[in-house]
């Protein structure tokens, strides 16, 4: 059966985010208590899960849901500078073209991610945003949606940049497509096993097709005007 709904993390999938992060965990550093990460450090937490970056980070567990919290509200000041991955939009509204229902689910603020798409004029693309999900309970919203509206979860495409999204996309028995560009590395994310790895937001629609068609494209070597509906507590999802 076609896969006709795809859901897309914001963070290092659509919005190039991560060196405004990093920005803003490191002027965070000294309130918070831990040290600035170097480019070194970026390297390396490249190559972990969430989980791992977590527990190398030192960082009291208690303090991390005020530190993220933190992070999301510094963001909303530097949206406007933000843009996002080249070649992605287009691939959007192929996508579109192409009869694909879009949606986000992401860890991050509703209002940066409103005012994100309504700066690069991708707001009317998007069919729901579900917003402010805890940094694990990405697989426990996809459920939620999936029962809520009555999806097919073989009509259900998922597409991230992280180990976690794959994770949730496994515990919610949908497609997974990993994308190399945003913040975990290819070798990382290959070790979790999505159903595809991508390199380029040029590649997507392709990916999206394979999956479509039950056809799975093998990963590279690693040598190298709608109504939008906003749903953070479960409300229904009218598409």
């Amino acid at each position: 059966m076609t896969a006709k709904i795809i859901f897309f993390d914001f963070d290092g999938t659509i919005a190039n985010t991560r060196d405004t992060f990093i920005e803003i965990v490191n002027g965070l550093s000294g309130e918070f208590g831990y040290k600035p990460v170097n480019q070194e450090d970026i390297e390396h937490f490249k190559n972990l899960s969430s989980r791992e970056i977590i527990k190398q980070s030192k960082i009291s567990l208690i303090q991390i849901p005020f530190l993220l919290r933190r992070v999301k509200i510094e963001l909303n000041q530097k949206i406007s500078t933000l843009e996002p991955f080249i070649g992605l939009s287009a691939c959007l509204h192929q996508l579109i073209s192409k009869g694909y229902t879009l949606g986000i689910i992401t860890s991050n603020l509703e209002k940066n991610v409103i005012t994100f798409l309504q700066n690069n004029e991708l707001d009317h693309l998007f069919k729901f945003i579900y917003c402010d999900t805890s940094l694990f309970g990405k697989d426990k919203v996809i459920n939620q949606i999936i029962r809520k509206n009555n999806f097919k979860r073989e009509n259900i495409i998922y597409v991230g940049d992280e180990t976690r999204d794959i994770s949730a996309a496994r515990k919610s028995n949908i497609k997974s497509i990993a994308v190399a560009w945003g913040f975990n590395s290819p070798q990382i994310l290959t070790k979790y096993e999505p159903d595809v790895l991508i390199y380029s937001p040029q590649d997507l629609i392709k990916a999206v097709e394979s999956l479509t068609e039950k056809v799975i494209i093998p990963s590279r070597d690693i040598h190298q005007s709608f109504q939008l509906t906003i749903s953070q507590k479960g409300d229904e999802i009218r598409i």
